[in-house]
């Protein structure tokens, strides 16, 4: 039997009228479905317990759930979600005063093995459906409303995945989220990250992409960053700086680098005149990353002086540069930290 959310509107309306039902019954399942984000046909109760059976009878219902919640010091939260055919992937949400933001995946681990990243360890096992991704932002948004009083404001496709890589699913997510009769997200508010998917990138731009884009960047050097994130094999930097300024020319949206500070691999004066050499052909923001150093990781976060001569050196470039805080480490839910091997 199919899922009854991986079919279409259409679809929906052709099962209820060959089982002798008003095509409008399906607008009422539908806003249960993805504007109510309930977990069960029970749950639909202005339909009628016919018309409910009959949908049980006919349909499954996969409905993510929390397997584990852990909190942390600092108030991040940390969840294992677990699916009908018991994987799991994890979630985190980060309260910052009356924001919060979900961090949300797009995978069961990821296939592109970047050195410095614990989801890379588990290697690829599946793409998650976009119910399963809107499931984590409906099960978190219930639990930042009891944990904080507030629920999510913004969404970061920041955790296991490469979101490109699973881009249909993805972008279906997305519109789910943000369509009028789904949650009415506004794009503005989430945001897709990268290792550097060319392709993928492309894709966006002739979709106007709405929501912000972030880049993996990690290291303007073609040599280190082919060593450190083994995904530049087949996205060299050329080709990748290319895309983006097609991109920009598309959108005319700033795009924003995520860069880990690596002690004597990426964080010197040469490296980071490299960086900004790569961004001169477009506007950009660079949030600067500190390593989260994980059991048996290969690095070393950068001295505190060597961060600040790096930073300084970009600002004097007239670059926009902030220095993203990390949250949840005492429970493993920091950048580069999320690993869940549990099957």
């Amino acid at each position: 039997m199919k899922d009854i959310r991986s079919i279409t509107y259409t679809e929906l309306e052709d099962f209820l009228l060959s089982i002798n039902e008003k095509k409008f019954r399906a607008k009422q399942i539908w806003t249960w479905l993805w504007q109510k984000g309930v977990g069960s046909f029970d749950e639909m109760t202005n339909v009628s317990q016919a018309l409910r059976t009959q949908l049980a009878e006919s349909f499954t219902f996969h409905r993510a759930e929390i397997a584990i919640e852990v909190n942390s010091k600092d108030k991040t939260a940390k969840f294992a979600f677990r699916f009908h055919d018991r994987r799991f992937v994890e979630g985190v949400l980060i309260p910052s005063g009356d924001r919060v933001t979900a961090c949300i995946s797009s995978q069961v681990g990821c296939p592109l093995k970047c050195s410095f990243c614990a989801t890379g360890t588990m290697g690829f096992l599946r793409n998650l459906h976009y119910s399963e991704i809107v499931d984590q932002y409906i099960l978190m948004d219930k639990r930042a409303h009891e944990l904080y009083g507030n629920g999510i404001s913004n969404i970061v496709f920041m955790g296991m995945g490469e979101p490109l890589l699973n881009f249909d699913n993805v972008m279906t997510a997305i519109d789910k989220l943000t369509a009028k009769d789904g949650w009415g997200l506004s794009p503005t508010r989430i945001t897709l990250s990268t290792a550097g998917v060319i392709k993928g990138i492309k894709a966006l731009a002739d979709r106007k992409f709405p929501c912000g884009l972030a880049i993996s960047l990690h290291s303007a050097d073609p040599v280190v960053r082919e060593v450190i994130m083994p995904v530049t094999e087949h996205n060299n930097l050329h080709d990748l700086q290319a895309a983006l300024v097609y991109y920009h020319q598309k959108t005319g949206a700033r795009v924003t680098f995520e860069y880990l500070l690596l002690s004597k691999v990426n964080d010197s004066r040469q490296a980071a005149e490299k960086l900004a050499r790569f961004c001169r052909p477009f506007p950009v923001k660079i949030n600067i990353i500190e390593y989260n150093e994980t059991p048996g990781g290969l690095y070393h976060r950068s001295y505190p002086n060597q961060r600040e001569e790096f930073i300084e050196y970009l600002q004097s470039c007239n670059m926009v540069v902030n220095v993203r805080q990390s949250r949840g480490q005492d429970i493993a839910a920091a950048c580069g930290q999320l690993l869940q091997n549990q099957q």
